[in-house]
C-alpha cells in the first residue's frame, strides 16, 4: 500500500477578484500500487510525487478503484484536464463523451452560421508603396520610414509584423446593413447575406505590410461618382488609411491611401464620409462625389458621435463641437470644415464620452437633441437643444455625480441612460421619462441599476485588438441593448447582458472549441417577406479566423417569455473556472487615465 501526500493552493474570492493563497494543506489517500497502475504509461507507472489538486484527485482514485465515473457530482472540464495529465485513457474518453452530451459543432438554437477561415491574399502589385521600414530610436519608439518619403512616429510591438499579433486569427469585425467586414491582421474580408443563398465572401482585400488597427464599411453609398450600388470599405493602421470601393460584382478597387499624419483612433462613415479622427487633435474627411481628402486641426478629441449629417465631438478642454458634414464639399476651397463650439461643460472637464438621441421628428415641431456625456471626473450630464431655439444652443437638463473614476462609455436611447466609467467598467443605469417622444423633467431619470462588466484583456496582443473587443452597449436606440462581455482574452465564452439591470440573456460558446479573439452585434435588414423584420445578431471572430453567428433576437424573446435568472455575468464558480483556464501572469489591470483607443492592446477589467 501507498501513502500519497498532495499538497494543494487555495481559491479564495475576496469581493470580484480571484486571489490565490498557498496554504500548507496535506491530504493523504492510501491506495495499493496495483490499484494505481493498472491503466499502462499513465502518469503513476513513472512517477511518485504528486503537486495537484486533491479535490480533483480523489475522484480519479476513485475511477481507479471501480472504473466507475458520476459525473454529475464533478466539473467535467476540470477533471478531464487532470486525467489528461495523469495519462488516464481510458477516463478521458469517458469525460469527453459526457462532454459531448451538452456540446454539439452544430451549436444550440442560437446558433445561426459558420463562415470558414478565408485563404490568405496575395500582395497586390502595388503593396510596396505602402510598406514601412521600422527603425530603432534612442528614444526607444519606433519610426516608420514610408516609400512615398512619409515618416511618421508610430507605437512599438505593432507596425512591426515581426511582433504582430497571429495573422490568422480576427481582428475586428463591424457591420452595416446586410454586410460586414472583417478585418484579419494584413487583409480584410467582406461578406454579404442573401435569404436565399445565405451569408456569401464578396471581396477580400489584397495583403498589406502592416498590421490593420481599424476597419469601417458602407454597404450603401447614396449617389456620387461611384454609383448607388458601389459599397466602400477603409481600413486603418497608425496613420495611413486605405479605401476601396466594393462594385456589384464584387470586385474592388483600391480609391487612395489617405494620411492622418497622427495615429488613427476611429474610421466610420457618415454618408458618402468616411471620418477619421485622432485624440491628438486631427479630423480628417474624404468625400465620395468630391472625391477630396482634408486635414484639420481641432481640440484633443477624447470621444465623438453622429446625429444625422451632424459629427460630434467630445474634447479635452471641455467643449462638444460640431461639424455638419454635408456641408463639407461646399468648404474646400476655404479648406475648412466648419467645426463650431456647441457647448462648454461647467467645469470645463475633458468630455471623455458622449451619446446624441434624435427625439422622433413631429409635425410641429423639429427634432429635440439630446445629449449625454460623461467626463474625466465622473461626472454624467444630459443637456437638450430645442428646435424653437437653435441660436442659445443646448440647455443643461440634468446632472449625476455617482461615478468616481472617469465615463469611458455613455449611451441615450428612448428608454434609459446608461454610463460605465473606468473602475472595471462599472455600469449605472437610469430609466427616461418621456412626453410626446422628448425627455421629461417630470420626474426625470431616476436610478435603475448598478453592475460591473469584468474582463481582462492580454497584454502581448494575443486576445486580439481592442476595437474588436468593446463590450458595448450595441443596439437601436429605440430597443433594449446589451453588453457582451468576455472575461479573460483565452476563452471560447461570452456572455449577453442586458445593458438595463445588468441580467444574462444568454451565453454563447465557440462551436469548434477555438478562442474568441473579436465581436460586434449588428441588425440585419429583413426579408422581403410581408411581415419580416430586422434581426439582431452577435458575430463573434474566432483565433482560427472563422466567423460565428448568433441569433440575439430569438435570445431576446427567448428571455422575454421567461423570467430571467438572477445571474448576471459569470458567477463566483464560473469566473474561477475561468480564471484557472486563463495565465494571470499576461494580464494587467488598466490605469485610470481616459483615452480613446489607439489599438494599443489596451487592457480593462
Amino acid at each position: 500500500f501507498l501513502m500519497i501526500h498532495v499538497h494543494t493552493p487555495v481559491h479564495s474570492l475576496s469581493g470580484e477578484v480571484a486571489q490565490l493563497h498557498y496554504c500548507c494543506f496535506v491530504y493523504r489517500f492510501s491506495t495499493s500500487r496495483q490499484t494505481l497502475t493498472w491503466v499502462p504509461d499513465s502518469f503513476f507507472s513513472r512517477s511518485i510525487f504528486i503537486d495537484r489538486d486533491p479535490s480533483l484527485f480523489a475522484p480519479i482514485l476513485n475511477f481507479l478503484r471501480t472504473k466507475e465515473l458520476h459525473p454529475r457530482a464533478i466539473n467535467v472540464h476540470m477533471l478531464m484536464h487532470e486525467a489528461e495529465f495523469y495519462g488516464i485513457a481510458p477516463l478521458v474518453r469517458k469525460l469527453q463523451l459526457c462532454d459531448e452530451l451538452d456540446r454539439s459543432s452544430c451549436g444550440n438554437v442560437l446558433f445561426n452560421g459558420y463562415l470558414p477561415p478565408p485563404g490568405t491574399p496575395p500582395k497586390s502589385a502595388g503593396a510596396s508603396s505602402h510598406s514601412q521600414v521600422c527603425l530603432e530610436t534612442e528614444e526607444n519608439s519606433v519610426l516608420c520610414v514610408c516609400v512615398r518619403v512619409r515618416v511618421c512616429t508610430c507605437l512599438r510591438a505593432r507596425v512591426c509584423l515581426g511582433q504582430s499579433s497571429d495573422p490568422g486569427m480576427v481582428r475586428i469585425i463591424c457591420g452595416h446593413h446586410n454586410w460586414i467586414a472583417v478585418a484579419y491582421t494584413q487583409f480584410v474580408v467582406c461578406y454579404r447575406v442573401k435569404e436565399s443563398t445565405g451569408w456569401q465572401q464578396v471581396f477580400t482585400s489584397p495583403r498589406l505590410d502592416w498590421v490593420i488597427d481599424r476597419v469601417a464599411l458602407n454597404a450603401k453609398v447614396m449617389g456620387g461618382s461611384l454609383g448607388d450600388n458601389d459599397k466602400m470599405v477603409a481600413v486603418a493602421s497608425v496613420t495611413e488609411i486605405i479605401l476601396w470601393a466594393i462594385c456589384p460584382d464584387g470586385n474592388g478597387n483600391e480609391i487612395g491611401v489617405f494620411s492622418l499624419g497622427v495615429p488613427v483612433e476611429a474610421l466610420f462613415f457618415v454618408g458618402n464620409q468616411m471620418i477619421a479622427t485622432s485624440h491628438a487633435g486631427k479630423v480628417g474627411v474624404w468625400n465620395a462625389v468630391t472625391k477630396h481628402w482634408q486635414n484639420q486641426d481641432v481640440v484633443p478629441i477624447s470621444s465623438y458621435d453622429t446625429a444625422g449629417s451632424l459629427l460630434i465631438l467630445g474634447c479635452n478642454n471641455g467643449s462638444i463641437y460640431y461639424i455638419d458634414v454635408q456641408k463639407f464639399p461646399l468648404r474646400m476651397k476655404d479648406n475648412d470644415l466648419l467645426v463650431t463650439e456647441l457647448y462648454r461643460d461647467p467645469t470645463e472637464d475633458a468630455i471623455t464620452a458622449l451619446s446624441v438621441y434624435l427625439t422622433p421628428k413631429t409635425s410641429d415641431s423639429g427634432n429635440w437633441i439630446e445629449i449625454a456625456y460623461g467626463t474625466s471626473s465622473g461626472t454624467v450630464r444630459v443637456i437638450v437643444q430645442h428646435p424653437e431655439t437653435v441660436g442659445s444652443g443646448p440647455q443643461l437638463f440634468q446632472t449625476f455625480s455617482v461615478h468616481r473614476s472617469p465615463v469611458t462609455k455613455i449611451m441615450l436611447s428612448e428608454k434609459h441612460l446608461i454610463s460605465v466609467c473606468a473602475d472595471n467598467n462599472h455600469v449605472r443605469t437610469w430609466t427616461v421619462t418621456r412626453f410626446r417622444g422628448m425627455i421629461s423633467t417630470q420626474p426625470g431619470s431616476t436610478p435603475l441599476t448598478s453592475f460591473k462588466i469584468l474582463s481582462l484583456d492580454d497584454v502581448d496582443g494575443h486576445g486580439g485588438c481592442s476595437a474588436g473587443t468593446e463590450i458595448g452597449p450595441y443596439g437601436e436606440r429605440d430597443d433594449q441593448q446589451v453588453f457582451i462581455q468576455r472575461v479573460v482574452p483565452d476563452t471560447d465564452k461570452l456572455y449577453v447582458r442586458l445593458s438595463s439591470n445588468g441580467k444574462r440573456v444568454c451565453e454563447v460558446r465557440s462551436v469548434d472549441g477555438t478562442s474568441i479573439t473579436a465581436f460586434t452585434v449588428h441588425e440585419c435588414e429583413g426579408s422581403s417577406r410581408i411581415g419580416s423584420r430586422p434581426r439582431r445578431y452577435l458575430f463573434s471572430g474566432h483565433s482560427n479566423g472563422s466567423i460565428q453567428m448568433w441569433d440575439l433576437t430569438t435570445a431576446m424573446e427567448i428571455a422575454g417569455k421567461v423570467d430571467i435568472r438572477a445571474l448576471g455575468g459569470p458567477t463566483e464558480e464560473e469566473l474561477l473556472e475561468l480564471l484557472d483556464q486563463c495565465d494571470l501572469a499576461l494580464t494587467r489591470t488598466p490605469d485610470s487615465t481616459p483615452r480613446a483607443s489607439t489599438c494599443r492592446y489596451m487592457f480593462s477589467y
